[in-house]
This record gives structure tokens, sequence and C-alpha cells, in this order.
């Protein structure tokens, strides 16, 4: 499950970024399911410590955080549909 300030950082990202981010998850995903390892090749070609959300996330919760300080409204707010 995603925070809202998570979803708020992957939709401020470049959309080449989240695109790659939900093929990984497919790939894991199917992998898994099919109790498999992904090949040599393509481990080789990972980055796995390399960060692509943190930065933008850090923006997000400063963000969140100023406006808490000054009073305003949440940027987001959950709504029960």
């Amino acid at each position: 499950m995603e925070s809202l300030d998570i979803k708020e950082a992957l939709n401020r990202l470049p959309r080449e970024i989240v695109d790659a981010r939900n093929q990984r998850l497919l790939r894991a995903m199917d992998l898994s399911m099919k109790h498999e390892y992904l090949s040599q090749d393509l481990q080789a070609q990972q980055t796995p410590f390399r960060s692509y959300l943190s930065d933008m996330l850090a923006l997000v919760e400063r963000e969140k955080a100023e406006r808490q300080a000054l009073g305003a409204l949440p940027l987001q707010q959950r709504t029960i549909p």
C-alpha cells in the first residue's frame, strides 16, 4: 500500500520513470508467480541502489510540512467514495 505522499511524488516524476517502475513491478510479480528468478544478464543491468523516488518524496514531504506550518489545507485529502 502506498501513502498519499508517495502517490504525489510518483505523479510528479517523468512518465518514462514511472513506466519503468511499473514494468519492474509487473516483471517481479510475474516471476514470483512462476517461482522463477530474473536471468543473470538482466540482473547485471539492474541498479537497485539508484534511488529515483527519494528526492521527489523529500520535496513532497517538505511541502506538506510547510503547508501544515502555515495552516493551509493539505495538498491531497483522503475521501471516502
